[in-house]
């Protein structure tokens, strides 16, 4: 099975539809899978709901997908970086689940492993429990949480072999793993394939069965989201 494809916008041309979910790895600006998000605003599905721990910045990242209106939906844990999300929201143009940074990446994380569900003490009392099960174990209160399946999950990653097993690199091996893990067809953007068993077994982190298909993209951006120095 071939899984190398030519550029993000064949890798995802039969497969992307109007009404689907799409996980997206990556924690602000890193580790984002910059062409295949592109490639997703080029095919011009609609409706769509993201499942991200954030939403780009505005004209990059998922505020690509966002200022192209796109997005009906955003499951995140964090968004204060977009204005135009901010915009859409306040709106009503724009729905939003707020969701436990640790929580999501367990909500993803169970929907890989085939768990429907999982009890957790975050949100208890508050807004995130809201219509959900409560339970007490040892004196403790837990909330439910449903897991998280995607119709296509869109990663970036250092390298692959062809059989997509993939290496993150640093800092991007953040919600990567997990969002790879959730995706029904999973997408992976990488910087260098290399042959079947150039990889050492110990440090690949996501396992070939997870993914469906690798585009290279070996000069992404990489932008900075906040870019600090010291002055003077």
């Amino acid at each position: 099975m071939n899984k190398l494809y030519p550029n993000a916008r064949q890798a995802l041309a039969d497969i992307a539809r109007d009404g689907q979910t799409i996980a997206v790895g990556g924690f602000g600006l890193c580790g984002i899978p910059e062409a295949l998000i592109e490639a997703l605003r080029d095919s011009g599905v609609r409706n769509l709901t993201c499942i991200s721990n954030n939403a780009g910045v505005d004209g990059f990242g998922l505020g690509m997908l966002l200022q192209t209106r796109q997005v009906s939906k955003m499951i995140a844990s964090y968004v204060g970086e977009n204005k135009e999300f901010e915009r859409q929201y306040l709106a009503g143009e724009l729905a939003l689940e707020f969701t436990p940074q640790g929580t999501l990446a367990e909500k993803m994380r169970a929907g890989g492993c085939g768990i429907p569900a999982f009890f957790t003490p975050t949100g208890v009392g508050t807004l995130v429990a809201e219509g959900k099960e409560v339970r007490e174990f040892d004196g403790k209160r837990y909330v439910l949480e449903p897991s998280l399946r995607a119709d296509i999950a869109i990663v970036k990653a250092w390298k692959a072999d062809r059989q997509g097993n993939l290496v993150y690199r640093k800092t991007a091996r953040n919600f990567n793993p997990v969002v790879a893990m959730c995706g029904r067809i999973t997408v992976a953007e990488v910087e260098e394939v290399v042959e079947n068993g150039a990889l050492d077994p110990d440090q690949i982190h996501t396992p070939g069965i997870y993914v469906k298909r690798i585009v290279v993209n070996a000069h992404p951006q990489k932008r900075i989201e906040q870019r600090t120095v010291r002055a003077g």
